[in-house]
């Protein structure tokens, strides 16, 4: 078996490499560099690992399912949204998380519109994506965005990314 061991912490990173080889586990390489983005390729529709990588790492992550890789475009849009800090999530698996159902519904305050809006920000789409997606303007995906973030009761601050915790509301519903 051959592993890549990612751990930002170099003493952390050098001991689970030497417990691995100790267990006669390959390290084929060690990363370390808390910037870079993650695309998870997944052939399991686990909506499960899917929102437990995007809290724990709620920017510049990805989960697609390996099927994408046939349609090398969408694995290209998902990479470079990752590298612009977004995350970004396969359709089925946000398909899936909206068969689910919440005694509380967060969302049951927005609209059908605002709800069509967080959706495709689930998707991982830029709000002139959105824009072009839905054909309206830039400005009024703007507009939706702030009022789910007002409804949702997600106050900016310095420590939050409110797009993320948007998209986790949206996804635990």
């Amino acid at each position: 078996m051959r592993v890549v061991v990612a751990e930002d912490v170099m003493l952390t990173r050098a001991g689970i490499v030497q417990l691995l080889r100790d267990a006669g586990i390959e390290v084929a390489a060690e990363a370390n560099h808390p910037g870079v983005g993650v695309l998870v390729l997944s052939q399991y529709v686990e909506s499960s690992y899917a929102m437990r990588l995007i809290e724990d790492h709620p920017e510049r992550v990805g989960y697609l399912l390996k099927e994408r890789v046939f349609h090398i475009a969408t694995v290209v849009d998902a990479l470079r949204r990752i590298a612009d800090g977004e995350t970004v999530i396969d359709p089925t698996i946000v398909s899936h998380l909206l068969g689910r159902r919440r005694r509380v519904d967060p969302l049951a305050g927005l609209t059908e519109r605002e709800r069509e809006v967080l959706a495709l920000v689930a998707e991982g789409m830029s709000n002139r994506a959105i824009a072009s997606r839905l054909f309206v303007t830039e400005r009024t995906v703007e507009a939706h965005v702030t009022q789910i973030f007002l409804k949702l009761r997600l106050p900016q601050t310095p420590d939050q990314h409110r797009r993320v915790l948007a998209v986790l509301a949206f996804l635990r519903t």
